[in-house]
């Protein structure tokens, strides 16, 4: 595969837009072979999660990644140089805050990555063979670190006039309705719609203030919920306060090191359904047993309630990391409900090994009832699904 070149120094420089818009370009691709890739995996693994098709698992990773290094070569490799320096640019204009080294160890990183991929696909091995798949597996770990993190220099490069927040109000104004907006909030009618952070790490949220069956639309800096929290303008609708206010920045991770394309291999799994099955369709008090302890197993191939208690624990992470006093407290709750569920799990494990030990079957007069059910016919639709619930609050 020949290389595409960075731009003719003599030539035309790509104008603003074109450069964060190769960076989602790239990752609307890379989002497309991950999708395709998980796919061809799924067909290789067992009912439990388990790959046991293994060469077949091996082809769709030579296939992705050398997906992805035809669209890095396509959309970013004629623009990442230009892209990394219009945002190392913003950066260097923006206000104190807490998330700009982090940001600036970002734009590093890409500008590694970006130098391997140029070295590789400088020498690149022969089409087809065993040392271009070595090559391009070599070069996922860099193609995906600009699909997970590309976000953050495409979001620099297009801030380059959206800082100021225009009109602001008067010191007067804004103390007048800070306290309208106080006053709404006691009465339970100050409704928060959106939120987002500005590029000095400042909280930002829209919120509807309701009066006499009178709703304003207004814009708050801060955590509503903690002392200090100002309005910093209304509006006539939304599209005018995003015009106005500070443009929002991309928010953080739970976790530094997360990865949307490079997730762990998932570890075997049993879903509920099937153990609740088994215990319906067991006769022994052992097989009702084993499915209880396989509910509450440990380990790498952790049952649902173990499951179930790291889902809580982690999202009671989320909501501290939040650092909103709505997100401590909500914190507090789940990790409460984590310890329940760990009780729980050790009584639900204590009562599966009790009932193994009664050495019990079923009576024979509980039986089973004949029953022919008679098949779907072909063109039979499933029944529909109940709608999920939707959030109110929006995020920018």
């Amino acid at each position: 595969m020949t290389p595409a070149s960075n731009p003719d120094p003599d030539g035309p420089l790509p104008v603003a837009p074109e450069l964060p818009n190769a960076a989602r370009d790239f990752r609307l691709r890379m989002a497309v072979i991950d999708r395709e890739t998980e796919t061809a995996l799924d067909m290789t693994r067992d009912r439990y999660g388990r790959i046991v098709h293994a060469s077949a698992a091996a082809t769709a990773r030579a296939q992705r990644d050398k997906a992805a290094v035809e669209a890095y070569t396509t959309h970013l490799a004629p623009h990442a140089d230009a892209l990394l320096d219009a945002a190392r640019r913003a950066l260097d204009e923006l206000p104190p805050a807490r998330h700009l080294a982090g940001w600036r160890a970002v734009l590093d990183g890409l500008a590694a990555s970006a130098t391997e991929i140029r070295r590789a696909l400088g020498r690149p091995a022969a089409p087809g063979s065993q040392a271009e798949r070595a090559q391009h597996s070599a070069l996922w770990p860099h193609l995906a670190a600009w699909a997970d993190h590309s976000f953050i220099a495409s979001n620099l490069a297009d801030q380059s006039d959206g800082q100021h927040h225009k009109a602001p109000l008067t010191e007067e104004e804004q103390r007048m309705w800070t306290e309208r907006a106080q006053a709404a909030q006691r009465r339970g009618e100050l409704e928060l719609t959106e939120s987002w952070y500005s590029a000095d790490g400042q909280p930002i949220m829209l919120a509807h203030l309701v009066e006499d069956d009178d709703s304003t639309l207004v814009a708050l800096r801060g955590d509503p919920d903690a002392p200090g929290w100002q309005v910093i303008g209304h509006y006539a609708h939304e599209y005018e306060a995003g015009q106005s206010l500070p443009a929002p920045v991309p928010p953080g991770v739970l976790r530094a090191d997360v990865s949307g394309f490079n997730r762990p291999e998932p570890a075997p799994e049993i879903s509920l359904q099937e153990l609740t099955r088994d215990v319906v369709e067991a006769q022994h008090a052992g097989d009702a047993s084993n499915a209880l302890l396989s509910a509450t197993q440990r380990g790498y191939d952790a049952g649902p309630m173990v499951r179930l208690q790291e889902l809580l624990e982690t999202s009671s992470q989320f909501a501290s990391a939040l650092e909103t006093v709505q997100g401590r407290q909500i914190a507090a709750r789940l990790s409460a409900f984590g310890r329940q569920i760990e009780f729980l799990t050790r009584e639900v494990e204590e009562a599966a090994e009790d009932l193994g030990a009664t050495i019990a079957v079923l009576p024979p007069h509980r039986t089973p009832v004949l029953r022919v059910r008679q098949r779907p016919a072909v063109d039979t639709t499933p029944p529909t699904p109940p709608p999920r619930a939707s959030t109110p609050a929006r995020h920018r």
